[in-house]
């Protein structure tokens, strides 16, 4: 082979190379993109749902304005656990409930922070706020608590509103993000129970 066409080859290898590099990272893109869209169960909200204002308490009001917020304009998962780089669904539920004005105690170290699900089931426990779901309606702001068996895998989120069997969620580090689901409650398995609001 001669200089020039062994010099056409390498081009046109440089070429192929630069073509599915560009299409490697657009599948990845496209692919995010769909993930991101998807619910882990049930279905993905796009917009906060309308709450019913006249039968909310004043804490759960707050509540619903604190994440109503933060879903619109959410933080980096290091905005809720006060900048640690961590799994920050137990941090979300914190920081939420901190800047309504409820703010928790981790039965470990007394910090409002609890950064952890386990630990988070220990509070409600300790507080006598933890209760399972037979017999018992969630309500706004209640906190499900999911172990490693759930589609979420060991997780926390927030109760929005439940009517019907449907739950409402909102939760930190879904796809990285806040994000809300609607879901039937009884076909979730794994659920560990509640954290309730309210004793």
């Amino acid at each position: 082979m001669n200089k020039q066409k062994i010099g056409r080859w390498a081009g046109l290898g440089i070429i192929l190379v630069a073509a599915l590099a560009v299409a490697a990272v657009l599948g990845v893109r496209l692919w995010h993109q769909h993930s991101a869209e998807s619910a882990v169960i049930g279905e993905n909200l796009t917009e906060f749902p309308a709450l019913d204002e006249s039968s909310l308490s004043a804490d759960q009001a707050r509540l619903g304005e604190v994440l109503r917020r933060e879903f619109e304009q959410p933080g980096a998962g290091t905005k809720y656990a006060e900048g640690i780089e961590e799994a920050w669904c137990a941090d979300f539920v914190s920081w939420a409930m901190r800047a309504a004005g409820l703010p928790l105690a981790n039965p470990n170290s007394g910090s409002w922070r609890i950064p952890g699900v386990y630990t988070l089931t220990e509070y409600y426990q300790g507080a006598g706020r933890f209760t399972g779901l037979a017999g018992y309606s969630p309500r706004t702001g209640d906190v499900l608590l999911y172990s490693d068996g759930s589609p979420f895998t060991q997780h926390t989120n927030i109760v929005l509103d439940y009517a019907n069997g449907s739950v409402t969620t909102i939760g930190g580090n879904e796809f990285d993000d806040v994000r809300i689901s609607r879901f039937v409650l009884a076909e979730v398995p794994g659920v560990v129970g509640l954290g309730k609001l309210h004793s």
